[in-house]
């Protein structure tokens, strides 16, 4: 997944307003505390927005406050592995998808997940 910077300066323009929001794939992950900028991750190429190597100093970690404020890379790393198990389906599902789908029926399912939220 990629790293992206958005400026609030162009948060309307990418997002739009809040009654004609435009549907991004992406999740926020961060922001400044005062809020001129967010982090977002997503796995599609953005051009407008900036993409980051690493994560850069000055924000405030908002997916997941209990995991506290910190955000790193690790942090980053960490919630695509939580955004990943989060659309697995229960075990339960799985064994079902197999015994209805066969082992590869099954492995069609679980790529669609993995191709949505790539490891870094």
């Amino acid at each position: 997944m990629k790293l992206y910077k958005l400026k609030a300066s162009n948060f309307e323009a990418f997002l739009g307003t809040p009654e004609e929001r435009i549907k991004r794939n992406v999740i926020g992950l961060a922001q400044t505390p005062s809020c001129d900028a967010y982090l977002l991750l997503s796995n599609e190429t953005y051009d407008e927005l900036e993409l980051l190597n690493s994560v850069p100093t000055g924000f405030d970690f908002t997916y997941c406050q209990a995991w506290g404020l910190t955000v790193d890379d690790d942090v980053v790393d960490r919630v695509i592995i939580d955004l990943r198990k989060k659309a697995y389906p229960a075990w339960q599902d799985q064994l079902d998808d197999i015994y209805h789908n066969g082992v590869d029926g099954w492995k069609a399912t679980i790529k669609t997940i993995k191709d949505k939220y790539p490891k870094r």
